[in-house]
């Protein structure tokens, strides 16, 4: 199986998600609690829970992207071991 993405797209996308997961994860996790810093002003959103799904959500969907992401890498890593020549 041939990679869809190039190595450098691949391995920025696996950064990137990691990064997504985790930060997202935190404000999930924020408004799943109720924290003050996120429920404590007049313009912020009555219902942290349903907030807190959508949040998750998109963690979700990250996940995704680094499965996918981390999947190319190992085929290029596969490729380059095969001693294939990459044309650049």
């Amino acid at each position: 199986m041939k990679p869809v993405v190039s190595a450098f797209n691949a391995w920025t996308c696996i950064v990137i998600s990691a990064f997504a997961i985790v930060i997202l994860s935190a404000i999930g996790s924020m408004f799943a609690n109720n924290h003050h810093s996120m429920m404590g002003s007049t313009e912020d959103p009555k219902d942290g829970k349903k907030v807190a799904g959508a949040v998750f959500g998109a963690v979700i969907v990250y996940a995704i992207f680094l499965l996918f992401c981390a999947s190319q890498a190992f085929l290029h890593k596969r490729q380059q071991r095969q001693g294939e020549i990459a044309l650049r």
